[in-house]
Order: structure tokens, then C-alpha cells, then sequence
């Protein structure tokens, strides 16, 4: 690849619990603790041993307080870098599911984008902070007025990196309109890959802006995608070798027309998103760093020779 900046990493990093756990697969666990991480362990700092970049999740749900933006920035090397999701309160309506609490009703204004830009403040500070992820639901159409939100929620946020992710293909059947938008704002068209449905967006994987490049691959379990026991079960799958090589070729190719390039895997049940950053990573030429636990080769086979194994699970 060209000498583009280039970033692979994961959605998140704490898997604590559930079928798709981290903990014994990617995070090593003593024997005999009924797959808990051992007291102490530092989720974060290890993370960051094997990847220069993570994807926030968790401020979706809450905006996270200054000093946990500051103490993740503490935990973590210099130049390593967080892309930080917005919080669910910009971008999904009142009385959608992913809205869990009652208390998040009204729409965002002015005064939440303050209090998001100081949470995150710490990061930017330190020189830790990547592109905010503005993400959207598949029920945000290419209408006026939703047309008219996005163009006051990028111009709020003027000032940070911003990767717009839409979902329903009226954003695609208006491509014009859409690239207009975005470009004016400097903003990334997310590039994703997932289950593919009749209003699905439909993407070229190109680059929109010059700035940066941001793509996003969730999986491809479609008979978990709408209907499922835990919404874990939606991101459990692993994408093959050759499934990855499309991506791996669109990385290749919007690294000779940006500065800057984002990839993230979104398919975390049981760190499969791990295994494909790290054979991603390797695809692209780029140094696959740490070691990891034995038990996570075992796993998956297909990373023999790929990851650098432990000498121990301690």
C-alpha cells in the first residue's frame, strides 16, 4: 500500500459476558475461573498492545464522563486512537428500541453537543481522538427534514473528523444529493458491509472526501440479523479469507486517494472481529502486533502463522 496512515481495530473492546465472550478466546483466563478475567486485568491496555485504534461503542449509550474519556486516554500509548460513537440521542428517534431510557425523549440540541464535545474533550487533548461515528438507523430515510437534521448535526459538530453511516438505500438512490451533503461537511460516507435486504444502502466502497476513508464490516448472519436470543448472536460471523480480500482491495485502492484510513470489524462474537483484523492487518502488510493466548489459535486455526502465540495464558 501507498504510505497511507492506516487503522485496523475492532468495535469495541469489553466483551465481558455471554456466549460471545472475550474472555478465555482473546483475553487469557486463569485456569479454574469459569472463564473470568483474572482481578486487575486491563481490557483496554492489552487491546492496545495488539491494535493502534478501537471503535467506542459504548458512548451510544451513555456519554461517557471526562474522566473515563481521561483515564482510557492514560491506558492506552502514545498515538493510538479512539473513533468515538455518538450518542444514541442524535441519531435514533424517541421510542426506538436502541433508545432505552425513558429519560432520553427530547431532541438533540445544542446544549447536548456541548456536553458530548467535553466528554470527549480528554481524548482530543491527549491527540487520541479519530473521526466521531455518526450512525444511523436502517428507519432514517433520505427525506427534508431528515436531510435538514443532518445538515445541522454536521455543522454542530464542525470541527472533528465525522464518519456518517446510512443505512437505507433512499441515501444511495439519491447519490447526488447525498455526496453533496456529506462533501460539504468534509464527511466520510461510511462504507459498510452486513446482511444485504431489499432497502439496504448499496455502496461502492470508494472514498467521498479526502480526508479519510472510514468502513465498517458487521458480519453476514442474516438468519440472526432481525430475529435472535441476545444481540450478540447478530455479529456471530466469521468472514473467510476470500471474503475479505474485496475489502482488503478497496482498502488498497482508497489508500493512494486519502490521508487517512479507518477499518473497523463489527462481527465481535466470540473476537471473531479480532481473528479478521488481524488477517486484515496482515493482507494490507501491516505489522501484527502482540501475542496472543493459545487459545485463541485454537479457535482459529487459520491464524497459525498470523499471530504471534503466548508462551502462557498468564
Amino acid at each position: 500500500m501507498s504510505p497511507v496512515e492506516l487503522r485496523i481495530g475492532t468495535s469495541g473492546w469489553s466483551y465481558p459476558a455471554g456466549r460471545g465472550t472475550w474472555n478465555g478466546v482473546f483475553y487469557p483466563v486463569p485456569p479454574g475461573t469459569s472463564g473470568r478475567a483474572r482481578g486487575g486485568f486491563d481490557e483496554l491496555a492489552y487491546y492496545a498492545e495488539h491494535f493502534d485504534t478501537v471503535e467506542v461503542n459504548s458512548t451510544f449509550y451513555r456519554v461517557p464522563s471526562p474522566s473515563t474519556t481521561r483515564s482510557w486516554a492514560a491506558r492506552t500509548p502514545p498515538g493510538f486512537e479512539f473513533s468515538v460513537k455518538l450518542f444514541q440521542k442524535f441519531t435514533h428517534p424517541a421510542g426506538s428500541p436502541a433508545r432505552a431510557s425513558g429519560a432520553d425523549t427530547a431532541q438533540a440540541d445544542q446544549r447536548d453537543v456541548d456536553e458530548f464535545r467535553a466528554a470527549i474533550e480528554p481524548l482530543a487533548g491527549a491527540g487520541k481522538l479519530g473521526p466521531l461515528l455518526v450512525q444511523f438507523p436502517p428507519s432514517f430515510h433520505a427525506e427534508p427534514q431528515s436531510s435538514d437534521y443532518l445538515e445541522w448535526l454536521l455543522g454542530a459538530l464542525a470541527g472533528y473528523p465525522l464518519a456518517v453511516e446510512l443505512r437505507h438505500k433512499t441515501w444511495s438512490d439519491r447519490l447526488g444529493d447525498t455526496l453533496g451533503l456529506l462533501n460539504a461537511h468534509r464527511a466520510a460516507w461510511v462504507q459498510i458491509d452486513e446482511p444485504k435486504f431489499r432497502f439496504s444502502i448499496r455502496q461502492n466502497l470508494a472514498p467521498n472526501v479526502e480526508g479519510f476513508f472510514y468502513m465498517r464490516l458487521h458480519g453476514r448472519n442474516a438468519a440472526q440479523w432481525w430475529e435472535h436470543e441476545a444481540a450478540d448472536d447478530r455479529y456471530n460471523y466469521l468472514y473467510t479469507a476470500d471474503e475479505l480480500e474485496p475489502f482488503a482491495e478497496a482498502a488498497d485502492v482508497a489508500g493512494r486517494l486519502v490521508k487517512k484510513l479507518y477499518l473497523y470489524l463489527n462481527n465481535h462474537f466470540e473476537a471473531k472481529a479480532v481473528a479478521n483484523a488481524a488477517q486484515l492487518l496482515a493482507r494490507l502488510g501491516q505489522p501484527v502486533r502482540g501475542t496472543y493466548p493459545r487459545a485463541f489459535v485454537e479457535h482459529y486455526p487459520q491464524l497459525a502463522g498470523v499471530v504471534a502465540v503466548a508462551p502462557s495464558l498468564i
